[in-house]
């Protein structure tokens, strides 16, 4: 059968949808941690941190399916994207954004609470606002008292400040290596045979918690 596929990096939920039909070969890549990948995820992805792809970059880089990137927002996935690309991987799209517009559409999801055992993890902007929101009320509080503290809250306005321009954010990458955002289901090297075989990914070892 002859899959037509779209050239652009960016797709949309709508786009996605109609790849998925045109073509068994397609994957679905999901660089958010292992925590908010079991909080809800689209149904058949595999889930490979952002940190431990870049460590396999060469080898995901070889890897000849089509790939569609998926992260909460697009933040993250555009990051993979281009550490992809500049590896030499073609055929890689991510998805507009992410997982947020994908379930916004009535797009189909596995979600934590129809995972046996899986506790319901908050997806990392919210963790990133928790966390700046805190410091920020902390630094205004103390400032009240030592003045200097002040600066505490100008520091959090200053970074989210760079985050929005450069399109990254420190504090993320910080709060993905804590234990609540970490697991052991991602098999790198059983992910990247399944890229490599195209298998059903309801059989995959990286499905299991499905």
């Amino acid at each position: 059968m002859t899959t037509t596929h779209t050239n652009a990096d960016r797709i949309d939920a709508g786009q996605l949808r109609i790849l998925q039909q045109q073509d068994p070969e397609l994957r679905i890549v999901d660089v958010r941690t292992g925590g908010e990948f079991q909080r809800s995820h689209i149904a058949g992805s595999y889930n490979v941190p952002l940190d431990m792809l870049s460590k396999h970059v060469g080898e995901f880089a070889n890897v000849d399916c089509p790939v569609v990137l998926v992260c909460q927002s697009g933040q993250r996935a555009t990051q993979a994207h281009q550490r992809l690309a500049a590896a030499g991987k073609d055929a890689i799209h991510v998805l507009e954004g992410g997982i947020v517009d994908w379930q916004a559409t009535d797009g189909d999801v596995v979600s934590g609470e129809s995972v046996v055992g899986k506790k319901e993890r908050w997806a990392m902007d919210r963790q990133v606002r928790l966390v700046a929101g805190s410091l920020a009320l902390a630094g205004v509080t103390a400032s009240t008292v030592v003045p200097g503290a002040k600066w505490i809250a100008g520091g959090v306005a200053a970074g989210l400040t760079y985050s929005a321009v450069s399109n990254t954010c420190a504090m993320a990458a910080v709060l993905s290596k804590l234990p609540y955002n970490r697991t052991d289901d991602c098999d790198i090297e059983q992910v990247l045979i399944d890229l490599r075989l195209a298998p059903n990914p309801d059989l995959t070892l990286n499905q299991k918690a499905q």
